[in-house]
């Protein structure tokens, strides 16, 4: 389950199409900091066209991209880890402002014991954001 402001989200709200998120091992106190997108793009054939068509994604039951952390989330199970919405996002550029700014802020790369992010990938423009 996927909590944010100390309740779990079920339904994506309006107006909002990803969020950045904070996975926390239990037993260990490690933590991912990520973004998810609640759909993504997908082709269908309609009348001989190609459309562009939104369906959801798998954030209900996503854990991350992140190799060591999705063995580790097989090795213990799912109860032994903690999944928090930390921003819902209205743009695809406010997630990738959101996660590398968490991610520069909180040292992910400078403290490889505390967080299982190996890497920060960001291409971010004022006019992305639209605060």
């Amino acid at each position: 389950m996927w909590m944010y402001e100390q309740h779990e989200l079920t339904k994506v709200p309006q107006d909002v199409i990803g969020f950045v998120y904070n996975i926390t091992n239990i037993q260990s106190g490690r933590q991912y900091i990520g973004k998810k997108l609640f759909t993504f793009a997908k082709r269908k054939s309609v009348k001989g066209k190609r459309k562009r068509i939104r369906v959801e994604s798998d954030w209900r039951e996503y854990y991350g991209s992140n190799k060591q952390l999705l063995a580790d989330v097989t090795a213990l199970g799912r109860e032994h880890f903690t999944r928090h919405i930390l921003y819902l996002c209205r743009t695809k550029g406010q997630c990738s402002y959101y996660e590398a700014k968490l991610q520069f802020e909180m040292g992910v790369l400078e403290h490889p014991d505390k967080f299982y992010n190996d890497w920060i990938m960001c291409k971010v423009h004022r006019k992305h954001l639209k605060l």
